[in-house]
């Protein structure tokens, strides 16, 4: 690091997540009926003096008065203090140890405290400078040291100005006290520090806002832990993705956006520009337009099971990997499918509008059990296979058939080809995907093929079943009935309204797309697809992605992590391998997955190279996307 280059670091609620006067204070009081009073007390004056409504020196003198210290509480604070060092600085020990004459530490803190902390990372304690503590002769802190220029008003701005440093200085710290230094002229940057408490009033005043210690060495252009701060990581989440996978990316540092509603293309096209990463549900689509627009885009996350609403293929040429939850909703789906073929055999859609029309309608006809009766199963996945297990234990009679082989589970029959299910199913459901080859499987062709009386299910894609169709069938009576979670056109958001030639016809359950809208499959979905895409960013795994090959890799140890996304064309692997050997470098791990568009190629090397290593791979023909992991 350049010589001349310093940087003037805040403690409490920058180099530690806390106010350290606010944690002695907890320790004083712990167990006393006053503890809640009087620590409210000291972090509302703590709060004033950081931001600048209330004097530092009286906001001082008033937190030592109410604390009520001993110097035996001292030491149990500096072992609380050491476990709640920022998280961003331990990352980034290496730094401090690295340039010791360059950091300095300067706080209205106590020195008490302080010096146990930093020093350990390596900090020099002649560059500590703080406030201390006086104690009377049984050892209570009776004071501080009013000598000392940061017990009073500006005293960061005159320990500055004595220091009179030659060079350029940056400040990092979260309140007004650390802003003055720069309003009076003393440092060339103020980076107004959030990753533990966020002000909005001191933020609109600095130089940069800094959600970590990261973002301060990435835009210095100085060596970090990390390859790339998360901060940076911005998230976009629509349709109303369930608040835990916001959670996780932001805990995971990840600057998140929502928007409750799905976009169209335009508005998606739009809205992209600059987003990292994009969580969608079943209504929007990710088309190639949209695509050229995401010029950061690293991963989509689908929180739901198909990916047919994404265009994998333009996501592969662009290096974006995609990610969904193929398993998180199925038990949810399969419990709608069987209430609803309950509900379907025995007529209960009207027999419950005649109710609330005060009609009286006990009888029987028309009204069936489900034990023995035949139910086909079209596409035998995860979801059919689970709806296959339920429906055998509740004395159903099950067949199933899917294009790809599948063992059968239970009893179940399978059936060579799709007429055969259609003429033996008394209750027929639908879960396949939304590919093309798909669209309007069942048509008037099918129903024809149905027996008298059956029943459908499409609780899958909204493509896959020919609405006009399917209503003519109801309407004839060749179908008793019918239930539809899917539509080939659906709202964007619970504001617009629900348009369908379904709409009123008898013994039939339309829902709007909730086979998986359960709590517990949105909260699975929400855990399982943020983990996916979060690993994936952190250490290159794409094990579970839909479109990209998939790799489960070793942790990173002790090396840097260089991913290559290329057309899968030959020779790749020889010359990415003649560049590192061309630089002279190590590798550690080497691993390659294709398939039949693209190709991955993810190799370990050993810390110490030269950069240009990193341009020179970037300028290898075929190459679609380059990123390094450390």
């Amino acid at each position: 690091m350049d010589k001349n280059k310093y940087f003037i670091i805040d403690f409490d609620s920058t180099f530690t997540k806390v106010e350290a006067l606010d944690e002695l204070c907890e320790i004083v009081y712990d167990g006393s009926s006053a503890k809640e009073e009087i620590s409210n007390k000291v972090k509302e004056i703590t709060e004033e003096a950081m931001s600048g409504t209330l004097s530092f020196k009286e906001a001082l003198s008033k937190r030592v008065d109410l604390i009520k210290a001993n110097k035996d509480h001292l030491s149990e604070l500096v072992t609380r203090l050491k476990k709640k060092v920022s998280d961003s600085i331990i990352r980034n020990a290496v730094f401090f140890e690295d340039n010791p004459n360059h950091v300095l530490i300067i706080s209205n803190g106590f020195k008490d405290f302080i010096a146990p902390i930093v020093t350990q990372f390596g900090v020099k304690e002649e560059n500590i400078y703080a406030n201390t503590f006086t104690f009377d002769g049984e050892g209570n802190i009776s004071g501080f040291d009013e000598t000392n220029p940061l017990a009073g008003d500006n005293g960061k701005v005159k320990v500055m100005k004595d220091l009179d440093l030659d060079g350029d200085i940056y400040v990092i710290g979260d309140g007004y006290t650390d802003y003055q230094i720069r309003e009076a002229g003393l440092a060339d940057r103020f980076y107004a520090f959030t990753e533990n408490v966020s002000r909005a009033h001191i933020s609109a005043k600095a130089d940069h806002v800094a959600p970590s210690f990261d973002e301060v060495l990435y835009v210095n252009k100085l060596p970090m832990a990390i390859s790339y701060p998360k901060n940076r990581i911005t998230v976009l989440l629509l349709e109303n993705i369930h608040p835990e996978a916001q959670k996780t990316y932001s805990t995971e540092g990840y600057q998140v956006e929502v928007v409750s509603s799905a976009l169209d293309e335009n508005e998606l096209a739009e809205k992209i520009k600059n987003v990292s990463i994009l969580g969608i549900r079943s209504k929007t689509n990710v088309t190639k337009k949209v695509l050229e627009s995401a010029n950061k885009l690293m991963a989509i996350g689908a929180f739901c099971i198909g990916t047919n609403q994404i265009d994998l293929e333009a996501c592969m040429q662009k290096g974006v990997a995609v990610f969904n939850a193929p398993y998180s909703n199925t038990r949810s789906v399969v419990e709608l499918a069987i209430s609803e073929i309950i509900m379907l055999m025995r007529n209960l859609p009207d027999k419950i509008r005649a109710m609330y029309e005060g009609k009286w309608d006990k009888s029987a006809t028309n009204s069936f059990e489900i034990r023995g009766k035949k139910l086909g199963i079209i596409g035998y996945g995860s979801i059919g296979a689970q709806l296959s297990v339920l429906a055998e234990s509740m004395g159903l009679e099950v067949y199933y058939y899917d294009l790809v082989e599948k063992l059968a589970l239970g009893n179940a029959k399978k059936c060579t080809t799709l007429k055969e299910l259609l003429n033996v199913s008394d209750i027929i459901s639908l879960h396949v995907d939304g590919r093309a080859s798909n669209k309007n499987i069942i048509g008037e062709a099918e129903f024809k093929e149905m027996k008298e009386g059956a029943i459908l299910l499409n609780l899958s894609r909204g493509s896959i079943v020919d609405i006009k169709a399917l209503s003519e069938n109801l309407k004839s009576g060749k179908l008793r009935g019918a239930g539809v979670d899917v539509f080939p056109e659906e709202p964007k958001n619970n504001s617009e309204p629900f348009v369908s030639e379904l709409v009123g016809l008898s013994n039939l359950i339309l829902t709007p797309h909730i086979g998986g809208s359960t709590l517990e499959a949105q909260h699975n979905i929400a855990e399982f697809v943020p983990g996916k895409i979060i690993e994936y960013v952190n250490t290159g795994n794409t094990f579970n992605s839909v479109n990209f090959p998939n790799l489960q890799l070793p942790i990173l140890e002790n090396a840097h992590r260089l991913l290559h996304i290329h057309h899968n064309v030959s020779g790749i692997l020889a010359k990415i391998n003649q560049v590192l050997a061309k630089h002279n470098i190590n590798i550690v791990g080497q691993y390659l997955k294709t398939n039949e568009k693209i190709g991955y190629v993810i190799t370990d090397i050993d810390k110490e190279y030269d950069i240009a290593v990193i341009k020179d791979l970037k300028a290898i023909e075929n190459t679609i996307k380059f990123r390094v992991l450390y």
